[in-house]
């Protein structure tokens, strides 16, 4: 990719509080904190609220089986749910959308749309209006008519397929892999960073497959990881480990264990959120504890990475499934959200969520990445000056462990703290990144280490020149 030189370099501005001048006899007003801390209690909104869910008992709601077979998967059965609590043009906007611009098929399971508008009455203007709906049920007309994607948005924006080492082992960081063992979730989030492997096709993607059997795949891995004593820490994902089999995820992480090099196994489920009933699941916390001991025993730091965006999607089930998870033996479970436009992108949401994870639910605030540069996403992304300006309005608050660090993952680089940009041209919303280490692509570039790799900032976020600048030469530079 040609990098494009900055026309002008400027570090995004910080905000200048209001001092307050107490001794001053005209001052007569407290000006109070910029954010108000008050503790919240979880609580579990009324699933019978909704038409379609009027007689389901709580038996049935806390049971993973139930919820799995009354995922929403298209209109017609979210129709089915909502009644007529919202009306015909909503369900004609997300027919649209998943006909002509969505990414990620409709998968979204009970427990995560009773978050949607889960304390007033549901509404077509609070549904459109919802941070947990924005995110997983777009609609068409929530996306950019001007710049739907940016023009160097790409299918695979981090390129991790092109670092495969073995089918679904991404070899990107010195020290670690990411290892995708299926292709599946329970639910599908519209920004999903790897929708061109994860989830069904849709009308606008034709999804790439895995094709190695499982078995073979985990083999392929495990051999992988015996020959390179260099790699120590495995993050285990998809898709969503919740949708692998409980025994054949347990014979994988064992098997992990057993590779003395192996010192860190990360377990990456949204569903710990999503769908926490499976993990409440008697089979799964029984086996989780095997390995949780097994882990400890060994030596081998053993954390649940889970993926909430929004308050909202914190309840009492979610406690229990984090705070079980902890004590058979997890070492920590954290939370890696996403910062979106219209879903969590302001202080006040952000310190709601990292809050009541922290304080409630027993789960770390660890990192936000910036939604990356897929196809059809440009609603969502927020530029690179604003996610400095939130790290910074956010510190101070927390406790300095549970402070989240708000990363931008940029192409052929990797996690970048925001404040990390080596460049920034502001006009044209083009930012400048350098890195420390070579991929598993890069062993023979010499030049890897002493290049500036550019990360772009949505162009509706752009001043009125680089606007105009990027309609003049933006098609031209697209992939």
């Amino acid at each position: 990719m040609t990098q494009v030189e900055p026309a002008t370099t400027v570090l995004a501005p910080r905000s200048a509080p209001t001092p307050a001048h107490p001794g001053n006899p005209d001052h007569t007003t407290t000006p109070g904190q910029p954010y108000e801390y008050r503790r919240r209690a979880l609580t579990e909104p009324d699933w019978t609220r909704f038409p379609g869910w009027r007689d389901v008992t709580r038996d049935q709601w806390e049971s993973a089986q139930w919820q799995r077979a009354n995922c929403v998967k298209n209109v017609r059965q979210l129709r089915a749910v909502l009644g007529d609590t919202i009306d015909d043009a909503c369900y004609a906007d997300l027919t649209t959308d998943q006909a002509t611009q969505a990414t990620m098929s409709m998968l979204m399971p009970p427990q995560m749309l009773n978050t949607v508008v889960p304390d007033a009455p549901m509404t077509s203007d609070a549904f459109r209006a919802d941070p947990i709906r924005r995110y997983m049920l777009p609609l068409a007309s929530d996306r950019r008519t001007d710049w739907p994607s940016h023009p160097y948005a790409t299918r695979d924006s981090l390129h991790e397929h092109d670092m495969w080492v073995a089918e679904g082992l991404t070899h990107r960081y010195p020290t670690k892999v990411l290892a995708e063992l299926l292709s599946t979730c329970p639910q599908y989030c519209g920004h999903c960073t790897r929708m061109d492997l994860v989830g069904n096709s849709t009308p606008t993607v034709e999804k790439l497959k895995l094709t190695l059997k499982p078995v073979d795949r985990y083999d392929a891995h495990i051999a992988y990881l015996r020959a390179h004593p260099g790699v120590r820490d495995v993050v285990v994902s998809g898709g969503d480990v919740a949708n692998v089999p409980w025994r054949n995820l347990e014979s994988y992480l064992m098997r992990l264990l057993e590779i003395e090099t192996v010192r860190d196994i990360r377990l990456a489920t949204k569903a710990l959120a999503g769908l926490p009933q499976h993990w409440l699941q008697p089979e799964v916390v029984e086996g989780l504890e095997r390995v949780a001991r097994t882990a400890a025993r060994r030596g081998v730091n053993l954390a649940i990475h889970t993926h909430v965006n929004h308050v909202q999607s914190l309840t009492p089930l979610v406690a229990r499934a984090a705070q079980t998870a902890l004590e058979v033996g997890v070492r920590d479970v954290r939370n890696q959200g996403v910062l979106m436009r219209g879903v969590n992108a302001s202080t006040a949401d952000l310190l709601d969520l990292c809050f009541a994870l922290q304080g409630e639910t027993g789960i770390l605030p660890y990192y936000f990445y910036m939604c990356d540069m897929i196809p059809n996403a440009e609603h969502w992304r927020v530029p690179v000056w604003q996610a400095q300006q939130l790290q910074h309005d956010m510190m101070g608050y927390l406790p300095g462990y549970a402070t989240p660090r708000i990363v931008c993952d940029v192409p052929f680089v990797g996690k970048r703290w925001v404040h990390m940009l080596t460049g920034y041209d502001r006009e044209r919303g083009i930012s400048y990144w350098t890195k420390n280490y070579r991929t598993s692509i890069e062993s023979a570039d010499l030049a890897a280490l002493e290049r500036r790799y550019a990360y772009y900032d949505p162009i509706d976020t752009l001043p009125e020149a680089g606007r105009a600048w990027w309609a003049r030469h933006g098609t031209q530079t697209a992939h």
